[in-house]
């Protein structure tokens, strides 16, 4: 075998993966020495992505945009699947009871924000195609929860499969540029709003005290887990269970197209939903692996902890900077051309009703902290967990408040109050009608949410007078 560098084959992953983290490695060293970067909480992540697409637009490196797609998928998955095998903290398991009550509307409140956002993103497409651009792909509408609400990986996944799916020209490069558009709305947008809503409440805190946090929140072995290295290393047995469960993720994707295959309608409309949504299969199989390792713990069939949730976290937050990083470095600029009125558009309509939204419901879901409350859900609602969580330390350092739990078990919930959704988005592409049934789902299921998030408030007020 050649192992020289003629042999492109096997010095391709090196050479991406090195051009990746020469990227990361600037970008660190920018958001630490320009304190407009600092100051503004842009990720790591982001501003190398940007870094990476001006060089790769400029032809400085040669990165390769096929990868950067592909590690958009895969680190999506590995992420989900990393935290789903996280084994819930003692603090998570016993929560108080308006702990709870709190997370679940978050779930709610959560899903209501992404259905509000789909309902907005579809009407404005309509409106194009109806006046200025009669060309315009309407169904591009429920791309905006995707990209604002869930991250650049759910975005392209999706938008990919319309392109290729549907005729939406541009689609993968325009999902990934609503998303990089979100995680600004995120970082500059919750700065602004931090700004003119904290007058003084944000805490500055040094990097010895954040560090002890960190140990305090997140310690990194627990009693009986397997050793740090024995016969294996504690974080090759981490890796094994996500890439295990990873292929798992790929064998029942695949059985389920080859169901579905038998009936062509069920093959237009699921098989595209089942891999552009891999990540919650994924996620769904690590939490059966968890209760199975739970359940041979209890019935002493293995005597020890073999997940350790630090080096979980750790896998998670690394594949999500490399997911962020790839999106947008995998940016087309071209390919936006003819997409720029309905991006510009959706993002700025999206951005500023999502922020008036979560301003007015955050008041009546989160009465005894609605600063933290609403910061939190929006960097969530327009970026992802992490630029929630930079947010909501500027005003509760050490997680004070429930908003942090909000995020944990509102995440959960949302998966479940979000499964209708999923069948939005493949409905959403296959017809003008089925389009519009879309958009009546999102108002009917968003408004049956809405009432159940306000119940208090909506019994009150007409509540017979006795």
């Amino acid at each position: 075998m050649d192992f020289t560098g003629s042999n492109s084959t096997l010095w391709y992953l090196v050479i991406q993966f090195g051009l990746l983290g020469l990227m990361i490695l600037v970008g660190n060293t920018l958001r630490r020495k320009i304190p407009l970067f600092r100051n503004t909480l842009l990720p790591t992540a982001l501003i190398a992505g940007f870094l990476g697409l001006l060089v790769r637009q400029l032809d400085l490196l040669p990165f390769d945009k096929p990868f950067l797609e592909a590690i958009t998928f895969h680190m999506t998955a590995i992420g989900f699947i990393a935290l789903s095998l996280r084994i819930p903290t003692r603090s998570e398991r016993h929560t108080s009871k308006s702990q709870m009550r709190d997370g679940i509307n978050s779930g709610a409140f959560i899903v209501s924000n992404y259905l509000m956002q789909a309902a907005i993103g579809i009407l404005l497409m309509i409106g194009l195609a109806a006046t200025f651009l009669p060309d315009t792909f309407k169904a591009a509408g429920i791309i905006l929860p995707l990209g604002f609400g869930q991250g650049p990986g759910q975005a392209y996944n999706i938008s990919n499969t319309y392109q290729t799916g549907y005729g939406f020209i541009g689609g993968g490069t325009f999902g990934l540029a609503i998303a990089t558009m979100g995680t600004l709305w995120a970082c500059i947008g919750g700065i602004l709003y931090l700004n003119a809503r904290a007058k003084g409440k944000r805490k500055k805190i040094s990097d010895e005290e954040r560090a002890q946090m960190d140990l305090k929140s997140e310690p990194v072995a627990v009693a009986g887990e397997i050793p740090l290295t024995e016969a294996v290393d504690k974080f090759a047995i981490q890796i094994a269970f996500v890439f295990v469960i990873y292929f798992a993720t790929y064998l029942l994707a695949s059985g389920l197209t080859l169901l579905f295959k038998q009936n062509p309608g069920l093959d237009k409309s699921l098989t595209p939903l089942v891999w552009g949504f891999n990540f919650l299969i994924g996620s769904m199989l690590a939490l059966l692996m968890r209760a199975v390792l739970d359940l041979l713990k209890r019935k002493k069939l293995m005597t020890r902890q073999y997940t350790n949730n630090h080096m979980l976290n750790r896998i998670s937050g690394t594949a999500f900077d490399i997911m962020i990083f790839a999106s947008i470095c995998a940016i087309d600029i071209g390919d936006l051309s003819g997409l720029w009125v309905p991006f510009l558009l959706l993002t700025t309509v999206g951005g500023i009703v999502t922020m008036v939204y979560i301003h007015f419901m955050a008041r009546i879901l989160y009465p005894g902290y609605i600063l933290e409350g609403t910061i939190a859900m929006y960097g969530m609602m327009t970026g992802t967990v992490s630029n929630a969580i930079l947010l909501l330390r500027e005003v509760d350092p050490t997680f004070q408040t429930p908003a942090a739990n909000n995020l944990v078990i509102g995440s959960s919930t949302a998966i479940v109050m979000g499964f209708p959704m999923l069948l939005m988005i493949g409905l959403a592409p296959q017809s003008d009608l089925l389009l519009y049934v879309t958009l009546a789902a999102c108002f009917v299921y968003g408004a049956i949410l809405n009432i159940y998030l306000l119940r208090t408030r909506l019994f009150k007020r007409f509540k017979p007078m006795t």
